[in-house]
């Protein structure tokens, strides 16, 4: 993959995740809208960094096929991406949020639930149809 789609796969990713965790942290948690949407998108900003370098870490890990992968290594890839967001998001959301640890404990954890997941059927409907290629390849045009 080249540096140029891994750039629009994360910020499809992240855009598609804002979509969706934002409005329902603020239905399910009663967090206030702008504070929610600050920490989405600072976080958003922190995860399309950590997602370009731990994707590149991973592809030279467990090679450059990514149609062919199975589901312990997709699996391994989303659990392994998010331990690595958990070391700067749980102490980000209790301090901005003014909320207890155990607190951001609880939101982290549904946060991970639904990432886990929206990680593993993203990347897995991304890697079938690849948008980027079929949206802006040359040959496609021409």
């Amino acid at each position: 993959m080249k540096t140029i789609e891994r750039v629009f796969q994360a910020i499809f990713f992240e855009v598609s995740t804002l979509s969706i965790v934002v409005p329902v942290s603020v239905l399910i948690g009663g967090f206030e809208t702008g504070k929610m949407a600050i920490v989405g998108i600072g976080l958003s900003l922190f995860a399309m960094v950590w997602n370009y370098v731990y994707n590149i870490v991973f592809d030279k890990c467990v090679g450059n096929n990514r149609v062919a992968r199975g589901m312990a290594i997709r699996m391994t890839h989303a659990i392994g991406f998010e331990l690595g967001m958990v070391v700067i998001t749980l102490p980000v959301l209790a301090w901005f949020l003014d909320i207890t640890w155990l607190v951001a404990t609880i939101l982290e954890a549904g946060f991970l639930i639904f990432i886990l997941f929206y990680t593993l059927l993203f990347n897995w409907l991304y890697d079938r149809y690849q948008p980027y290629q079929k949206w802006f390849s040359k040959t496609q045009y021409i």
